[in-house]
């Protein structure tokens, strides 16, 4: 296998596969049979018109493709898929095994940093949240972190988006509950870049599209995704099962369910406009925990489905970072490492639910931030080492001579900057960290939140554009 290089505009993973070449025909087979002979329920008019037109045979609302659909939309969809940032640079290309970080979206609870208290989060929290994403470095893309209490549950979307746009240049993973949720975020990034089609050209946002399962295609899902793709949109098109409950127990039949429905969404995408972007999930069903009916977040049965999109060669979405544990803890840094970890191995593309606790019920700040050191080790083992003249020192060393120092050497005072160091992790020696109040890794983070929260602000957006948010926010209440 390949390394490739860690970069500051996103990780390059590794060539690492789960799958054979006959495992992955296997399911690829078995997902296409899937789609032929056993057919998924689409539940939207517009929906069944479109692929009726494009050759489905549609039996009320159950449809089943033929394999010739598949691959005529594997052919058509673009490989690469460019995320950019408020100002149109373009930051995120989704490619190959590169990968990008962020958050997740919509937690219940949070952990306050200041406090340690766990309780309801409000839409102030999610201002707060957006702009610590936005000064945190290693992380690439904003979700919304949390679900706010003290707006209207209808509209949380609505005013989620207009928060993250205000507060925070970086790229957008955005989902709505219903469509008019939608139409309202692309509105609102329109209004951000300058019109229709500079959205289109050079995209700040794509949406998340939670779909029921893979053989189960609701209608505010397909809106979604004949919107976004209608209007040339990249669109996130996800059916995320509980394996043994809404997809089989075992790993590859929950697989290839998940990507039967994936790859329907797929052909879809391309029938409603030939060449729509489209990302596909690389995550992988996670069972349910039969001893809580808790679906986990730190489980290791994962890889399957990246495997899967790999040869596919679409832009993929991935989940890492989060964690089961209730508070943040070993537990909660240990199962963020490993889960950021593999799939940096796995190299999927968007990597998110970072700072997740509690399987996703809870979010924490001072979490995030350990998330981005730990993102930032992973960034400084795949570094690429340079093989030269000056690495290989071998002047240095014959200068020096066996048993010699080399503390005071000019070689030394050049370099040692390059060598990867911690800005949360403690590694000094234990009076200097006595003295610093002998604090833990969580105290520590929460006191990074902190002082990014006091000292950064982004740009801000020109008032015409602030204005026109909060025109569409105030429309989509009525």
């Amino acid at each position: 296998m390949t390394w490739k290089t860690l970069n500051t505009d996103g990780t390059g993973g590794i060539n690492l596969t789960r799958l054979s070449d006959s495992q992955f025909e296997k399911i690829h087979a078995a997902s296409l049979e899937i789609l032929e002979r056993i057919g998924v329920k689409v539940d939207f008019k517009d929906a069944l018109d479109l692929l009726k037109k494009g050759g489905a045979q549609v039996d009320g609302n159950l449809v089943r493709i033929s394999p010739k659909m598949v691959e005529s939309a594997l052919a058509s969809a673009p490989k690469t898929v460019t995320l950019h940032d408020r100002f149109g640079n373009p930051v995120m290309p989704l490619e190959g095994n590169r990968c990008f970080f962020g958050p997740g979206s919509d937690c219940l609870n949070m952990i306050d940093h200041r406090t340690n208290e766990r309780r309801k989060p409000l839409l102030k929290d999610v201002a707060e949240g957006i702009r610590l994403c936005d000064a945190l470095p290693n992380i690439d893309f904003l979700m919304s972190l949390l679900l706010p209490s003290d707006v209207e549950a209808t509209l949380a979307d609505t005013y989620q988006m207009e928060t993250m746009l205000s507060n925070s240049t970086k790229p957008i993973v955005y989902i709505s509950y219903e469509s008019q949720g939608l139409i309202n975020a692309v509105e609102m990034a329109e209004a951000v870049v300058g019109g229709v089609e500079q959205l289109r050209q050079k995209p700040i946002l794509t949406c998340y599209i939670n779909v029921v399962s893979g053989s189960v295609h609701n209608e505010h899902s397909l809106r979604k995704l004949l919107y976004l793709s209608g209007k040339g949109l990249p669109s996130l098109y996800i059916p995320g099962s509980n394996a043994g409950v809404t997809s089989p127990m075992t790993q590859p039949g929950a697989v290839a369910l998940d990507m039967a429905g994936g790859l329907i969404g797929l052909v879809m995408a391309q029938l409603n406009r030939e060449g729509a972007p489209y990302i596909m999930s690389a995550m992988d069903p996670a069972a349910l925990d039969m001893k809580t009916m808790v679906s986990p977040y730190g489980y290791p049965e994962r890889g399957l489905i990246r495997s899967m999109a790999q040869r596919y060669g679409l832009p993929t979405l991935a989940l890492a970072g989060g964690s089961d544990s209730k508070l943040v803890d070993q537990q909660a840094a240990a199962e963020a490492a490993l889960t950021i970890f593999a799939d940096v191995l796995m190299g999927g593309n968007i990597i998110h639910d970072l700072g997740y606790l509690e399987s996703g019920l809870t979010y924490s700040f001072a979490q995030l931030a350990i998330c981005d050191q730990i993102v930032n080790w992973i960034k400084g083992f795949f570094r690429e080492v340079e093989i030269n003249d000056e690495t290989l020192a071998l002047d240095v060393i014959e200068q020096t001579g066996p048993g010699g120092m080399y503390l005071k050497s000019k070689h030394t005072k050049n370099h040692f900057r390059e060598i990867w160091n911690p800005d949360l992790f403690e590694r000094g020696i234990y009076s200097e960290w006595e003295k610093k109040g002998s604090k833990t890794l969580v105290e520590r983070a929460s006191e990074r939140v902190q002082t990014l929260l006091d000292t950064h602000q982004p740009p801000p957006l020109p008032d015409d554009v602030k204005a026109r948010l909060r025109e569409i926010v105030q429309h989509a209440g009525g």
